[in-house]
């Protein structure tokens, strides 16, 4: 079924990555121009999803991860993080709650190593189960402030302007509509059975939105600072410092790394934050962010835009923030805030 909604793609343009990876559909600037002005739609089914189920699902996930899943009810969801026990990061995850199981959107490739992470947790006498749904269900996402016609199109109208993570039913029979688009971008996700995906997404192009791919999606989330595993999220950082305060709760109970989490944050010791930078010409990944005579920083992710080489880069808390006069290698830049970044207590100057 997933090569019939390829099949239908590639007639639109699209060229894949050794078969998997929607990278483009020759069409990036008006892709980009859509996601900001009108609507775009872009294919998310290689990111991995979860169903978690039984009767102990949401005190599972409340004692797993960092968000606050026991004041959710269905049609309610949150963006929340899995971290070790010292509080370094795994995973960004969006979380569906639905009448009898929570889905889980993970990062690419993420799926099962979630999975083993908490099945390590999962006790003789505890109702849970974990499902790798990611091959049954196509994931798709609407950017742009003319996302709301498009949802209002596909019957979910009253989706519009309820908070984040809210979802319901939609047809194809067993879709599922979010609030949330991934990004900072406004707009929605769709999770869809995979043998419906190719008449939902038919759907949509006909009701307007332009088909956006992964090259465009990588700049947007570099533009907007969503931070991904293996570039942002690794082990050496933590959520606080990866922007990601909208994804803790500081009133819940005791959770994987809370007191690390807890104490950071009581005691402001985040030495280190991310943010956007502007450069001027392109440098390699992990190099070192100076200031001055002092090295503050490194970078994690850089794309050349037509509007100029961006980049994401760890810096030190106490070297500033946004409008600091940066060097990266050869190059000389600015670091500047992000729309998707959230930094509690913190400033830029703090």
């Amino acid at each position: 079924m997933r090569q019939s909604l390829a099949a239908l793609q590639k007639q639109a343009g699209a060229v894949f990555d050794h078969g998997t990876i929607l990278i483009s559909f020759g069409n990036d600037e008006q892709a980009y121009q859509s996601a900001q002005t009108t609507v775009a739609i872009a294919d998310r089914s290689h990111w991995g999803k979860i169903r978690v189920s039984d009767s102990d699902r949401l005190r599972f996930l409340h004692n797993q991860t960092t968000n606050d899943f026991q004041r959710l009810q269905p049609g309610q969801g949150c963006d929340t993080a899995f971290v070790t026990s010292t509080a370094r990061m795994l995973d960004l995850v969006s979380a569906y709650v639905q009448t009898d199981s929570v889905w889980l959107l993970t990062s690419p490739g993420m799926q099962q190593t979630l999975i083993d992470w908490m099945d390590r947790y999962i006790f003789f006498a505890d109702q849970v189960r974990l499902e790798n749904i990611t091959d049954d269900w196509a994931a798709f996402s609407l950017l742009g402030p003319q996302s709301d016609r498009i949802m209002a199109d596909l019957g979910a109208k009253d989706l519009i302007g309820q908070p984040h993570g809210s979802h319901q039913a939609i047809a194809p029979k067993g879709t599922l509509a979010a609030v949330g688009s991934g990004l900072a971008s406004p707009g929605y996700t769709l999770l869809t059975p995979i043998e419906a995906a190719d008449s939902l997404w038919q759907a949509v192009a006909e009701a307007g939105a332009v088909p956006l791919g992964e090259q465009i999606w990588q700049r947007l989330r570099i533009e907007q600072g969503r931070p991904m595993p293996g570039t942002e999220l690794t082990e050496a950082v933590n959520p606080l410092e990866a922007g990601l305060w909208q994804t803790i709760s500081f009133e819940k109970g005791c959770y994987i790394g809370q007191e690390t989490i807890a104490r950071l944050n009581t005691y402001h010791g985040v030495k280190q934050q991310l943010w956007g930078i502007h450069l001027d010409r392109e440098v390699p990944l992990q190099s070192p962010v100076s200031s001055g005579a002092d090295k503050i920083g490194t970078l994690t992710s850089l794309v050349n835009t037509p509007a100029g080489i961006k980049g994401l880069a760890y810096i030190r808390t106490k070297a500033g923030g946004d409008g600091l006069s940066i060097t990266v290698g050869e190059a000389h830049g600015t670091v500047v805030d992000l729309p998707f970044l959230s930094r509690g207590y913190l400033n830029a100057g703090a």
